[in-house]
């Protein structure tokens, strides 16, 4: 394989394409390069004739799927129209490249997926993750909408009023938490997580390619509807917050490594 990645490892074998989120030493968070590269590595597993299942992982030495985005690389880009426009353009095709990829994704959810990590391990087709890792869309946490996905695929798949109570509270939930509530499809034992994640992978890849890809296709139509109409208007109402004094709050404490004290800026 040709192509080369500074966030991703990536392999392929006997029909399956494994792709490896690597920041280990910030616990596999989102920074630009891995957000610039997410779609690239979709891209080029969609394309490969030899491909017939994409998993999507975090690299073990992270201790953790994805822990998010990285909030020094959020913050930066946040502080101008144009680098939040570019954070809006490549979100957007990371989540469309999953959706679209005509392969089924799975998700190996081997540690904390939070954020970002959350989305990205929800848009997957089919999700395994260790019952006892924990996932949470904490973007309130930071004072700031959970735009970039996760208003969309929450509600699809826990329902619309409790999703909004884990999206407004970020509270996380544990694999086997998830699994009961329809969030993930599997929660396993993380020593079996790998074996089980990729027999999954292995029983898709030996089954008729075209049906398989093709149900996905009619099951992602209404996904993608979804995605075409809110998108894009989510990551701009995230974009607002960037901008308010709860957000400055939050970075304030974070950095501090404090609580922060909402409730000081103005009211909407």
């Amino acid at each position: 394989m040709d192509k080369q990645f500074k966030r991703l490892l990536v392999r392929k074998s006997e029909g399956i394409f494994t792709i490896t989120m690597s920041q280990p030493d910030r616990r596999n968070a989102m920074d630009g390069e891995m957000h610039r590269e997410l779609p690239e590595a979709f891209a080029l597993a969609a394309r490969d004739p030899e491909v017939r299942v994409i998993v999507l992982t975090g690299d073990p030495a992270g201790k953790g799927f994805c822990a998010g985005g990285d909030l020094n690389w959020v913050h930066g880009q946040a502080q101008s129209g144009e680098g939040f426009t570019q954070v809006l353009r490549e979100g957007v095709e990371v989540l469309k490249a999953i959706a679209a990829a005509p392969q089924p994704v799975i998700a190996m959810i081997n540690g904390a997926a939070v954020g970002i990590g959350a989305t990205l391990a929800l848009f997957c087709d089919i999700s395994f993750m260790d019952e006892k890792a924990r996932i949470a869309d904490p973007h309130v946490g930071i004072g700031v909408v959970a735009g970039d996905g996760g208003s969309i695929i929450w509600p699809l798949l826990i329902g619309p009023n409790r999703a909004k109570e884990f999206l407004m509270t970020g509270d996380a939930l544990t694999g086997a938490d998830a699994a009961a509530i329809g969030l993930v499809n599997h929660a396993v034992k993380a020593e079996e997580l790998v074996e089980r994640t990729y027999a999954f992978a292995q029983r898709l890849a030996n089954g008729p390619r075209l049906a398989i890809e093709l149900t996905k296709r009619a099951v992602n139509m209404h996904l993608e509807r979804t995605m075409a109409g809110m998108l894009e208007a989510s990551l701009a109402l995230e974009g607002l917050t960037f901008r308010t004094a709860d957000h400055d709050e939050a970075l304030r404490a974070f950095f501090a490594n404090e609580k922060p004290q909402f409730g000081k800026g103005a009211q909407a």
